[in-house]
């Protein structure tokens, strides 16, 4: 049995073999649409969410699957003080395969490390959000055919943003990466971003301007400035609109450039971009639908060729 707790859980081969399994049940759905039938998936999600919770409930129903779960803390026996290890052994009775969003980092991991079926990091406070990566690998490689040779700008919240650690730690693996990481002062990548950058000699950058780079990229990963992480609402207020892609800087941006964005967008993507062929976000929301559901048939055991290659 596998869980994923990370990015790093699958091997570059096995990522490799998962998005073509996703990249084939997007063009066959009707080939896919019972390989789940009887099976049950628990989305348990102790945060608030729409894509990510309705994504693996969507995956799961397209597999012929059935969903059950809660949707937040309060409406779980969390709220009667139960520890994870206890509802995940609870769970591992109803269902056969979980999905686990938890504000705490760590602990998905503590889940799997007591659970009976196979858990999957649905994210983790601000530390990891396995899915949302794969997600974003899946729709980089899809729209440009490589996940090679290629610099991305990562823009916004880089210090509190999962998403943004969990692409960079991805991306590390693949060839010819090259990070812009755009960001005021406050909201920079945290230092052991950066020491795994500098140990894997990877070429980064670090500026506060969009415009200065925006011309130099291929891809630009916008991030909200997220209220929730901040503890001084005077601080949130400060910088939750430092940034915003406008048409006219987007102007500045090569005609190829895409543009993606984890979602929810507040502020940081004006409406106007919406109608540009650069502006991906909606499809990497849609790609989200299609990895999730090569990873639930992977982990119960599906689709084995995923894993069942030497690499």
């Amino acid at each position: 049995m596998r869980h994923l707790m990370s990015p790093l859980d699958f091997s570059v081969g096995e990522l490799n073999r998962l998005f073509d399994l996703a990249n084939d049940m997007e063009k066959n759905r009707d080939k896919y649409a019972h390989i789940c039938d009887g099976k049950k998936l628990a989305t348990c999600f102790y945060e608030p969410s729409t894509r990510t919770r309705l994504s693996f409930e969507a995956a799961m129903m397209n597999l012929g699957g059935n969903v059950l779960g809660f949707s937040e803390a309060s409406s779980s026996s969390a709220s009667k003080g139960e520890s994870v290890s206890d509802t995940i052994r609870v769970i591992s009775c109803y269902a056969d395969i979980c999905a686990m969003r938890h504000p705490k980092e760590g602990a998905p991991m503590v889940a799997a490390s007591r659970s009976l079926i196979p858990v999957i990091n649905a994210g983790d406070g601000g530390h990891q959000h396995p899915t949302q990566t794969l997600t974003d690998l899946l729709t980089i490689r899809t729209l440009t055919g490589s996940l090679e040779n290629f610099t991305i700008g990562l823009c916004g919240d880089l210090k509190f943003g999962r998403t943004v650690h969990s692409l960079i730690r991805a991306l590390l693996r693949y060839k010819g990466i090259k990070f812009v990481f755009i960001s005021p002062d406050e909201l920079k990548i945290p230092d052991y971003i950066i020491t795994e950058l500098q140990e894997k000699e990877a070429d980064f950058t670090e500026v506060t301007k969009l415009e200065d780079v925006i011309g130099n990229l291929d891809i630009l990963y916008m991030t909200r400035v997220q209220r929730e992480r901040f503890f001084n609402e005077e601080d949130y207020i400060r910088l939750k609109d430092f940034y915003v892609l406008t048409k006219e800087k987007l102007a500045m941006a090569k005609e190829n450039m895409m543009v993606l964005h984890p979602l929810p967008r507040v502020n940081e993507i004006s409406v106007e971009v919406d109608d540009d062929p650069r502006a991906a976000y909606f499809k990497q929301a849609q790609y989200g639908v299609y990895v999730r559901m090569a990873l639930i048939a992977t982990l119960l055991g599906f689709a084995p060729e995923v894993f069942d290659k030497e690499d």
